[in-house]
């Protein structure tokens, strides 16, 4: 048995077990080459010393490793060491669909053909490849936490049926096709069967045909109708109970011709449950329930005879035929269906025969006074006891240790002493030495005898008792993980980014901090990556509102500034600091400069006098106007003679100079008049 901590090809680290079954126990474990969990699967002793088993084994694994599909659980390794061979296949974190089943009682009709397509996908891409299934159940169907539906132990049945190992390595019969049951042709038709019970079970929350021994559901298989399944859900819509019906069909040519045909009516049933488009084969002349006849039941049962106890635990009750309904052959198949049956049969009549010959013997010889009988009361009462003790002694058996194996195991283990074992109504007991599932007490205690017979009844354990979870928040990763692991819970890790907590330091746990745990449960360390980085969006010339809501949902803090700017329009960024394309602590502020656009300069202008022109005319008048250096107009006025008086100009907007000019106006001495323009150029004083 592997344990906690060991190397598998110096490479899987073994986490811990995490399932079992008849050929093979589970295990999960941490890949280092590529940094992912696995599951293992371990084939159990008695397989790994079968040569030929193993050889088809891997031959049937590394078949299945070349299927690559979303609804497959996939192969990644094959391989032995030191005399133990295993699977390396894909861990996924989720439940059975067996489980799922128990837990809901029934699926919605919605749910189930939602789960029926997944796996008829994954089944269609292993027939595409040739590959049959051969053991299609919920058990081998897991759903993830995701909601993913994964089929798996894809290759292994095969190799399994092929060296004829015993049936629970095949899993329950309940799923097989009746070409399965009498050992026939199988091909993909069968896994199409297979899924139509499972289909059957999830809407009804029970199995189509059940019964005390596997032979007695194989022979349901082959010869019994189902009961439909609307008579345990009435509201079933037609068309996937027609579904479910054609999946069943005994003869495989009834049934849909590949798993295309059968996903097209699945989807199909989704759009339009209650529309009858399912097309059933006619029922031809050697489709009709037959009765199984003698070779076919001898085949039957060499093939399902090798049941185990916990298989044949599962099979439940079987539900009684109408007696009007037998034949005379079936009476007598019925008769000898237990091997056991008919040994002990055998045994008590010899033994018998050999009791009334032993009575005649003394009874003749006691006439004859060959015998004495009642002659010696002591001796006759010592023989009587002896013979007690003794036949006491023959019956005895020595109790061994069912602690630390599950109820399966157990099983297997006590039917060889010819014992019962029976579960202890009432909760399971926590027990910090024996994992959840594990057998925890026992009512006889190893060494002790009992007879042949007698029932042990068991508890199992649910693990160990509850312990609340410490506060390591702020401790650094190491220290909590020691902290933790030396209380008995394994650790995993996950990283989050902390403005407060120091980078590798423990922001929380899951479950939280004071929750109570079991030890053996996994608590999951938080620890911080420190502030995290992020890098500035370049917001210029975007609006001032744009810019802060692009820059807050990169995680970052604004503020802002105001300027003017001869080239950025009002309330458009001109600039941001820290500049665009940084990496910044998740937190940082960016400041942003927002324009005000132009910045408005007033000027002023003021002249006192303006001198008339020197050229001897006659001046009367004229206009004086003050302009900007654009050629605006600033100011303007107009006088009469030769005094046009001072000029004063205020609130010049964004101009430092222009130009002063004079339009003289004078008088000819034929009494026209002329004009003559005087331009002069002026700065002007900023206020």
């Amino acid at each position: 048995m592997l344990t906690e901590g060991m190397f598998i090809a110096e490479r899987y680290e073994i986490i811990g077990k995490i399932g079992a079954g008849g050929m093979s126990d589970v295990y999960k474990a941490k890949d280092h080459v590529l940094g992912r969990f696995v599951a293992i699967k371990v084939l159990k002793q008695e397989f790994s010393e079968d040569v030929n088993f193993v050889t088809k084994f891997r031959t049937e694994a590394q078949s299945a490793a070349g299927l690559e599909h979303p609804n497959i659980v996939n192969i990644y390794d094959v391989g032995s060491e030191n005399g133990m061979h295993y699977i390396v296949m894909e861990y996924v974190d989720g439940i059975t669909l067996k489980t799922y089943i128990e837990k809901k009682g029934k699926l919605t009709y919605k749910e189930a053909v939602s789960i029926a397509i997944q796996v008829g996908r994954g089944i269609e891409a292993a027939h595409n490849k040739n590959i049959v299934h051969r053991d299609i159940k919920p058990q081998n169907i897991i759903i993830s936490t995701e909601g993913k539906v994964k089929v798996t132990d894809f290759g292994i049945a095969r190799a399994a049926t092929s060296n004829t190992i015993n049936s629970d390595v095949m899993g329950s019969v309940h799923y097989s096709s009746p070409e399965q049951a009498r050992n026939g042709f199988v091909d993909g038709k069968s896994d199409i069967y297979s899924l139509g019970i499972v289909m059957y079970e999830m809407v009804t929350g029970r199995v189509p045909f059940d019964g005390d021994t596997t032979v007695a559901v194989a022979i349901q298989h082959l010869q019994e109708e189902m009961v439909p399944p609307t008579a345990y859900t009435p509201d079933l819509p037609i068309s996937l109970e027609k579904i479910i019906l054609k999946c069943t069909q005994k003869n495989p040519d009834r049934r849909y011709e590949n798993m295309g045909e059968l996903l097209i009516d699945l989807k199909k049933c989704l759009i339009s449950p209650n529309e009858d488009f399912v097309t059933m084969v006619p029922l031809g002349s050697n489709d009709k329930t037959r009765v199984i006849g003698q070779d076919e039941l001898e085949q039957i049962r060499e093939g399902s005879g090798k049941v185990s106890y916990d298989e044949e635990e599962e099979a439940g009750e079987e539900e009684e035929p109408d007696e009007d309904e037998l034949t005379e052959d079936e009476e007598k198949e019925n008769g000898i269906l237990n091997p056991k049956m008919e040994k002990a049969v055998t045994i008590m009549g010899i033994v018998a025969a050999v009791i009334i010959v032993g009575i005649v013997i003394c009874l003749v010889g006691n006439i004859l006074g060959i015998f004495r009988f009642g002659g010696n009361k002591k001796n006759d009462t010592e023989t009587e006891i002896a013979t007690e003790t003794e036949t006491d002694t023959e019956d005895k058996i020595e109790m061994i240790d069912l602690r630390g194996l599950t109820f399966e195991e157990a099983q297997n283990e006590i039917k060889d002493k010819k014992l019962d074992i029976k579960l202890e109504e009432g909760e399971e007991i926590s027990s910090d030495d024996y994992e959840e599932g594990q057998i925890a007490e026992q009512s006889v205690k190893k060494g002790e005898s009992v007879k042949a017979g007698d029932t042990v009844t068991v508890r199992i354990s649910s693990g160990a008792g509850d312990v609340p979870i410490p506060d390591v928040a702020g401790y650094k990763s190491s220290e909590a993980q020691k902290k933790l692991e030396d209380m008995g819970f394994k650790v995993s890790t996950d990283y989050d980014y902390s403005d407060t907590v120091q980078q590798d330091y423990v922001i929380k746990t899951t479950p939280d901090i004071g929750t109570n745990a079991k030890k053996g449960d996994t608590i999951t360390l938080i620890l911080s990556r420190g502030i995290e980085s992020v890098q500035v969006p370049d917001v210029r010339g975007k609006s001032e509102s744009d810019a802060k809501n692009e820059l807050t949902g990169a995680g970052l803090n604004v503020t802002t500034k105001t300027d003017y700017s001869d080239d950025v329009a009002e309330g458009l960024v001109i600039s941001q600091d820290p500049v665009n394309g940084k990496f910044v602590d998740r937190g940082t502020t960016v400041t942003l400069t927002i324009s005000l656009g132009k910045k408005t300069t007033y000027y002023s202008y003021k002249s006192d006098t303006l001198a008339v022109p020197q050229d001897g005319k006659n001046y009367i008048g004229g206009t004086v106007t003050l302009k900007g250096s654009d050629g605006s107009t600033l100011w303007t006025t107009t006088f009469e003679g030769t005094t046009p008086g001072s000029v004063n100009v205020d609130n010049i907007k964004n101009m430092s100079s222009g130009t002063l000019e004079v339009d003289w106006t004078y008088t000819n001495e034929d009494g026209t008049t002329g004009t003559n323009v005087v331009s002069t150029s002026v700065n002007f004083t900023e206020k």
